[in-house]
């Protein structure tokens, strides 16, 4: 009988890890495409309602949808993309405990599982955006949403280390 090396273990690990991922990518992308009507159509429709907008009190440019309230159904087909991807990372999270993956991994896939939550909560909130607000706080939402996406990097970010620096700490040889 063979021994299998633990590099092929890892190997092997990492290729069902990938192989899990990409299908359920793809069968996520389906469904939400077989739940939300004309998914296609409205994507097509909020690409083509940007427009700029100066940012205040700065000579600088952003591109904003014209009317942001306007484009909800899109909001919540990505909160319900983003909600299957921080799924999926639990299940990776899990897989990468399991099948001993190295320890930067699973740092990385902590890090996803963070941003990708975080970011189905705000795009939930996105997606409820009143039409009824003025234009000035719809685009307030907007810009919001934006701030909070770059702390979810950060926070993404520093949960990877936090997870890098407790397995440093709990493997450290003990001293006698």
């Amino acid at each position: 009988m063979e021994k299998t090396s633990q590099s092929d273990r890892r190997w092997f690990g990492e290729t069902v890890i990938a192989a899990v991922s990409t299908g359920f990518f793809f069968v996520l992308i389906g469904i939400i495409f077989v739940i939300n009507q004309n998914l296609w159509t409205k994507i097509i429709d909020y690409l083509k309602d940007f427009t700029t907008v100066q940012i205040a009190h700065t000579s600088i440019n952003v591109p904003v949808p014209a009317t942001p309230a306007a484009h909800t159904a899109v909001y919540s087909a990505t909160f319900q993309f983003a909600l299957g991807i921080a799924i999926l990372q639990i299940l990776i999270l899990a897989m990468r405990v399991i099948l001993g993956s190295r320890i930067r991994r699973t740092a990385e896939t902590t890090g996803n599982l963070v941003f990708w939550f975080g970011a189905a909560y705000k795009l939930n909130n996105l997606s409820g955006m009143e039409s009824t607000l003025t234009h000035n706080q719809q685009l307030t939402v907007w810009f919001q949403f934006w701030a909070v996406i770059i702390i979810l990097i950060g926070l993404s970010l520093v949960s990877r280390a936090a997870v890098l620096i407790a397995a440093r700490y709990l493997h450290k040889p003990k001293s006698s």
